[in-house]
């Protein structure tokens, strides 16, 4: 037996020698590579060449614990798709398929890699902070990659709307600056390659759906941008588009059928009416047009209900937890795509990885609504997601209008306290994503008229309330921008260009003001980290009397208080309507001044102010 096993050994060491002397029969072959030990034993291996009659090639596999089941045949002659399966021993190595078409054959090798060991990474959960980074926009760590041949836009930092050349280097030189600030996990927009002829910058239009933009570095220089992270205790959430691709995108221009994306006799837009999908009363034609119209003219609708496209985007995703260690995935305009395609991906990841977080963006202004699409919520239609967390639309918008009205029965401090109150929606809030601002909204700065106190106020709400806090580049700096012109929220990080005037990353390169907010957010965060009443004590809450809010975060040994003033002058309150949370607690720390509080009776509160009581 050991004799047989050399000798096979010995036979695919020949035939990959050979293959490696003759160039590649394929333009694409997807995934490049893929797992021994996965859970999901299928796997479906897509073969593309523009000038070659795939179709006509017959394919043939001998490999222990491997069935080639079946070779499938599309529309498309240029395409084949291999349907394999995979024992649960299978071990790493090579595959030599070999392909016969009359008297040509030859043999093509592809790499089974054992499965990575993700016992050792910790979970996205409410114990961080995420920095959300457009890595176009933060740092160019290496201006060799800022114009390359073979794609359609270079660098022109001069361009609102061209590419101003931040890449993963400059984001990988700046590990340092986040971990500082106290940021535990980052959020890069697309990374993936997006070759489109205009606003390729942004990400969203991705072009290919294994390669990294070679603007941005390479697949490799993401992996190990992720690795360095790793060890600087940052993790990694990868930004993913299922709804649609670039009308760049090499599948695009050589689909393998019809009907691969959504196509109609005259361009036609999605209606972006998110809430049609929850809709219990909802028309077919609305239906279709939100999940079949395209979201833009360069951007392809995807039709997830085509079989091959479906396992090809499910393994993709799993492709790419696999090959860079993802600790998680955001997935943008999660309720555009086939909602029953989406609840099957989900499911597929999390079956995979059971503690792996994935957040979808549902930009949805309304709780029932956001809450639809959240795992465990028993919908009266029977959906069920399986996506752990979506983002707190309702959260962002009600803090942004709290802070710019004048208190009211409903408004002001109390809708912050409603907005909370309805979290009984919510199979499970602390999972939430809250956030203030990011790269599609108004920065929480312009939003509050450059307003120190309150971005102040925010930053308190965001975090050290329930969820998975979000920054976004820059509101540690108090940086503004209105969403009417796009480019304006999503500016250079200073300091980024070795050109820019001011180096934001460093102390002496910040003005006063931005030193202040940068220091009050660095405060936060840092003390945030250790705070377990904060990231999974209970939220209690007292209904605003004078427009001044109060909850506690208790956990095991802890308890915080935090009083929110939203009033345009000092306030002094009593403490006894609060005697039921603040237990036996004689002092205080208060968290960013420092100062310790020795009478708790009652509290003295600046206008537009908070304050954050550890109490001991």
């Amino acid at each position: 037996m050991k004799k047989l096993s050399i000798l096979f050994f010995l036979f695919i060491l020949g035939y990959a020698a050979l293959a490696q002397k003759q160039a590649t029969p394929f333009e694409h072959v997807e995934p490049p590579f893929w797992m021994a030990g996965m859970k999901e034993r299928s796997l479906q291996i897509l073969l593309h060449h523009s000038k070659d009659n795939l179709s006509e090639y017959t394919v043939s596999l001998s490999y222990p614990g491997v069935t080639l089941i079946e070779t499938k045949r599309v529309e498309n002659p240029h395409y084949l798709f291999l349907s394999l399966a995979l024992a649960e021993d299978v071990k790493p190595g090579m595959l030599p398929f070999i392909f016969t078409r009359g008297k040509k054959k030859f043999m093509y090798p592809y790499e089974i890699r054992a499965k990575s060991n993700r016992s050792q990474l910790t979970p996205v959960s409410a114990a961080d902070v995420v920095y959300l980074i457009m890595p176009d926009r933060f740092s160019n760590g290496d201006v060799r990659n800022d114009t390359l041949p073979g794609f359609y836009q270079g660098t022109h930092r001069d361009r609102p709307h061209g590419r101003h050349g931040g890449d993963l280097k400059g984001i990988g030189d700046h590990l340092n600056y986040l971990q500082e600030l106290g940021i535990t996990t980052l959020w890069l927009n697309p990374v993936l390659e997006n070759n489109q002829k205009r606003e390729s910058y942004h990400g969203y239009a991705i072009t290919d759906l294994y390669r990294v933009d070679a603007r941005f570095g390479t697949n490799e220089d993401y992996r190990l941008l992720i690795e360095r992270g790793h060890a600087a205790g940052i993790k990694m959430i990868q930004d993913m588009v299922m709804n649609h691709i670039g009308n760049e995108h090499w599948l695009v221009r050589d689909l393998p059928e019809k009907d691969w994306i959504h196509q109609f006799p005259e361009f036609t837009r999605s209606n972006y009416r998110n809430s049609v999908v929850s809709d219990p009363y909802r028309s077919a034609s609305d239906q279709a047009k939100m999940s079949d119209g395209w979201f833009d003219y360069t951007m392809a609708d995807v039709n997830q209900r085509n079989p091959f496209f479906a396992t090809y985007l499910i393994q993709n995703s799993l492709w790419w937890i696999e090959y860079a260690a993802l600790d998680g995935i955001r997935m943008d305009t999660y309720p555009y795509p086939d909602k029953d395609f989406m609840a099957r991906w989900a499911k597929a990841v999390t079956d995979e990885y059971p503690d792996f977080y994935i957040v979808g963006e549902v930009w949805i202004n309304s709780i029932p609504t956001v809450a639809y699409w959240q795992k465990g919520m028993m919908n009266t239609d029977g959906y069920q997601s399986h996506l752990p967390s979506v983002t707190d639309f309702p959260f962002f918008n009600g803090v942004v209008q709290a802070l710019n009205e004048t208190a009211g029965y409903e408004t002001s401090m109390a809708r912050v306290y409603s907005i909370l109150a309805q979290d009984f929606l919510y199979p499970n809030p602390s999972h939430n994503l809250t956030f203030l601002d990011n790269h599609d909204v108004t920065r929480i700065a312009t939003a509050l008229r450059n307003d120190p106190a309150k971005i102040r106020m925010a930053l308190t709400l965001l975090l050290t309330t329930r969820g998975i806090p979000q920054l976004y580049y820059g509101t540690e700096l108090q940086m503004d921008g209105d969403a009417a012109f796009h480019p304006d929220i999503r500016k250079t990080f200073p300091g980024g260009w070795k050109e820019d005037k001011a180096n934001a990353f460093e102390q002496t390169g910040r003005t006063k003001e931005q030193n202040e907010m940068f220091e009050f957010t660095k405060r936060l965060l840092n003390w945030r980290k250790g705070q377990t009443a904060i990231h999974a004590g209970k939220l209690i809450q007292y209904v605003p009397e004078n427009n001044v809010y109060v909850y506690f975060r208790i956990g095991p040994g802890q308890r915080v208080m935090v009083i929110m003033n939203g009033n345009d002058k000092e306030v002094k309150i009593s403490t006894n309507r609060f005697k039921e949370n603040m237990g036996s607690s004689a002092q205080a720390m208060e968290i960013i001044s420092g100062n310790t509080v020795t009478d708790l009776s009652s509290l003295t509160v600046p206008p537009n102010a908070s304050l954050i009581l550890e109490l001991k």
